[in-house]
């Protein structure tokens, strides 16, 4: 093998690696949020990427409501959910 054919497989190496450890992971996360933003509805009780825990009261396109108390209810972007919170069973 040539000694400047060396470097070349190194180099493809090395961004297999970073391929598989760190885009290819980003892309899984991103594809399940999307989902998980993409499939909320009313009743879901979800939190914020601010760390608000509140119950969905309404969808639009790109916006929801979200009712953090009693009679009060925010108007956020879809994108600021970070996880749908599980209710507990009494």
């Amino acid at each position: 093998m040539p000694a400047n054919v060396t470097p070349i497989i190194v180099l493809v190496a090395v961004v297999v690696i970073f391929y598989f450890m760190l885009i290819l992971p980003q892309q899984r996360r991103t594809r399940a949020h999307r989902e998980l933003v993409g499939g909320l509805k009313n009743g879901d009780e979800v939190m914020t990427i601010g760390g608000i825990i509140g119950t969905v009261r309404g969808v639009t396109e790109d916006k929801l409501k979200l009712e953090i108390a009693s009679g009060v209810e925010i108007t956020l972007s879809r994108q600021a959910i970070a996880q749908k919170v599980e209710k507990k069973k009494a």
